[in-house]
């Protein structure tokens, strides 16, 4: 079995994907399967962030985001909701000298007014610290759903219209992600998720329209650095034709 290094080096450092999303699933069913509450499993997903963060900067990964806390789960026990907003809070604390070690900037999507006021100050400066890193950009999508995020656009624009800051004609794809939460990044080119479901869960809708969709049944913890370069190895034997056809990308004439 090839090693870490050797997956890394057979790697096209060309076609290394510009943005990775991950949705992080199977930290419960994990716990259960080791016989343990859920808090266990959220808390052992916390090591496996880490290592994907370290191995999606070492190869060049420009901005990975992960679903780290959806507007449905607050809908979850209140117990596991507190746990999850405290482990998300210390952990996030823990790891932002190290962030800053290797250039790692902290930045969050989604509806922090319904954040606990702890955590949205803390994390506010966890994000501050990390301000002047300049390399792979973390981005977790806290209280965030993408229907949320669409309809959060849509009233935006519409209060410019009504207000005649734009027109409706001016509204177009472009204009339309620039209103979105991540309006400062590219779109995802590969959307991976762990634990064995097929659905991308209200994640990133508008974003991942031509992203490539790869599923894993590992549950998140279980997720390794080697996996994650076997992800982006499968990432790079696809070919994107963004709608045209296989001759038109290879600049082939029919």
């Amino acid at each position: 079995m090839a090693s870490l290094s050797d997956k890394i080096q057979q790697l096209d450092p060309t076609r290394i994907p510009r943005h990775v999303a991950i949705i992080m699933d199977g930290n419960g069913r994990w716990a259960k399967q080791h016989g343990h509450e859920r808090s266990f499993g959220h808390e052992n997903g916390v090591s496996t962030v880490r290592q994907i963060t370290e191995i999606a900067s070492e190869v060049g990964v420009g901005f990975l985001t992960l679903y780290t806390f959806s507007t449905e789960n607050w809908n979850r026990p209140q117990e596991e909701v507190d746990a999850l907003m405290n482990l998300i809070v210390v952990s996030i604390e823990q790891q932002t000298p190290d962030l800053i070690k290797n250039n790692v900037r902290l930045t969050t999507i989604g509806n922090m007014e319904r954040m606990p006021e702890f955590a949205a100050n803390r994390l506010r400066k966890c994000m501050e610290d990390t301000g002047h890193c300049t390399g792979l950009v973390l981005c977790l999508a806290l209280s965030y759903s993408s229907r949320w995020e669409i309809v959060e656009a849509c009233r935006e624009m519409a209060s410019k219209c009504a207000s005649g800051v734009m027109a409706p004609e001016d509204i177009d794809d472009e204009m339309f992600s620039r209103h979105l939460a991540t309006r400062d990044m590219p779109d995802p080119d590969l959307l991976i998720r762990t634990g064995g479901d097929l659905r991308v869960s209200n994640y990133l809708l508008w974003q991942i329209a031509y992203s490539e969709l790869y599923f894993t049944p590992k549950y998140w913890p279980d997720f390794t650095k080697e996996d994650f370069v076997d992800a982006i190895a499968d990432f790079q034997a696809r070919e994107r034709r963004y709608g045209k056809t296989s001759e038109q990308v290879n600049n082939v004439e029919e």
